[in-house]
């Protein structure tokens, strides 16, 4: 599992190496060329997305699993191909806020919260 730092604080992305491998060890002991690692982490990262660190402290207090944030990583896939730029995400009883473009989650609003407000400049709704 990768980490990307956002405002000094470590959030898990995606997995950079096979279980109990280094990206070094795999390039020394495995055929591959150059090409051929470099492709397999940019389709990697293609899928993997950023939390704010407002999402990322609403995502806790939610008690999200790595189950939930793989679909929400579908659900970013789902956007872009369809050509969105900023999306609400409906999954369970939260809505996403997300700049599909940017590949960040912005903010998390649960049902209860999510009353009586207005969510502008949003050209898509994906419910997972």
């Amino acid at each position: 599992m990768g980490f990307r730092v956002i405002n000094g604080q470590a959030y898990p992305i995606g997995n950079f190496k096979l279980p109990n491998e280094s990206l070094s060890e795999r390039s020394v002991n495995s055929k591959s060329n150059f090409n051929e690692i470099l492709q397999d982490e940019i389709k990697r990262n293609e899928s993997s997305y950023t939390l704010s660190k407002h999402a990322a402290d609403r995502l806790k207090e939610i008690k999200f699993t790595e189950a939930d944030m793989k679909a929400i990583g579908k659900g970013f896939k789902i956007a872009e191909e369809k050509g969105s730029k900023n999306s609400v995400m409906i999954y369970k009883d939260v809505a996403l806020i997300a700049s599909i473009e940017n590949k960040t989650v912005i903010t998390a609003i649960e049902k209860e919260r999510a009353k009586d407000n207005i969510y502008t400049n949003i050209d898509s709704v994906v419910i997972l």
